[in-house]
């Protein structure tokens, strides 16, 4: 045991424990040429992604002549905001109030009633309930061109074109049943133990999806509500189809006109407007970018 010990002093005479040597991780160059094609290949993607939003901002700032005369790959020798203060000036502000009036409103009846909805489908217990989801599951394989022109003639014999209610009413009917759908997905993966806890405690079915099922579900909501604004925000087929007049245009459909007027395209103000349009969309989607994420793995994993 002397021996043992005098041996360890001798070694490391303080009686400290030796120091590790750090490794050299076998296989890193091997790893690192087996991943770069890989990351060749994403670089590749976002540059091709990111590009053209970059470009398009910036000729937002380019004037006519530049878009003309110079390379597009120009950078604009004047930085000015000509372009956009054009843009509003032609009506873009009414426009963009217009999508506002329209958007919103659609995408709070839709999340309301797909939520409800979706709570019914899957948590509720009644006869039918699945027949009345492979309803809203056939709703959604419908082509949204083949119900314009019956829902045009409906809305010409009851007087509401010209006002903003053909398109609210037929954003909530394209919406609903992926919203109701992908709702009763989420609500699938909550445990019934959890509902039939709170119904021993004396809680109803409205306190259960309100108290209960609703805050479970709540970044899938976020994911379902950010799907389907996108959807209504950047639709151009319906809006096109039911506004008859310049007050009641849309966002998309402004830009047809801000891309054909005087009879030539004019590439600033274009840019601009779709920068406008574009980076809007983009800052909410930053805004809730975490609840989104939550929201699509939220029913991945059961329990």
């Amino acid at each position: 045991m002397t021996v043992q010990t005098t041996a360890i002093a001798s070694v490391n005479p303080r009686g400290l424990a030796p120091e590790r040597v750090p490794q050299r991780r076998a296989g890193g160059p091997r790893r690192f040429l087996a991943r770069l094609p890989v990351r060749i290949l994403l670089a590749i993607l976002l540059v091709i992604m990111i590009y053209p939003m970059v470009w398009m901002f910036l000729g937002s700032f380019k004037t006519q002549g530049e878009f003309l005369n110079e390379p597009f790959w120009s950078l604009p020798q004047s930085w000015s905001f000509e372009n956009y203060v054009s843009v509003f000036e032609n009506g873009f502000g009414q426009y963009i109030l217009n999508s506002i009036i329209v958007v919103f409103p659609s995408l709070a009846i839709v999340l309301i009633v797909g939520v409800a909805a979706g709570f019914a489908l899957e948590v509720m217990v009644w006869k039918g309930r699945g027949t009345v989801l492979l309803l809203f599951l056939a709703g959604i394989m419908v082509p949204t061109q083949m119900i314009l022109l019956p829902l045009f003639t409906i809305y010409f014999r009851t007087g509401l074109t010209g006002t903003y209610w053909p398109m609210i009413l037929t954003y909530i009917a394209t919406g609903l049943p992926l919203t109701v759908f992908m709702m009763a997905t989420f609500f699938r993966s909550v445990p019934r133990e959890i509902f039939e806890a709170s119904t021993l405690d004396g809680a109803g079915i409205l306190r259960s999806f309100w108290a209960v099922g609703l805050p479970l579900v709540k970044n899938a909501v976020f994911t379902v509500g950010l799907v389907q604004f996108f959807f209504f925000w950047n639709d151009l087929l319906i809006a096109l189809t039911f506004t008859n007049s310049d007050a009641l245009r849309t966002i998309q459909v402004g830009l047809l006109n801000f891309t054909g007027q005087y009879g030539a395209v004019q590439y600033g103000p274009t840019f601009a407007a779709i920068a406008v349009s574009v980076f809007g969309t983009l800052v909410i989607y930053l805004f809730l970018n975490q609840q989104v994420m939550k929201g699509l793995t939220a029913g991945s994993v059961k329990g």
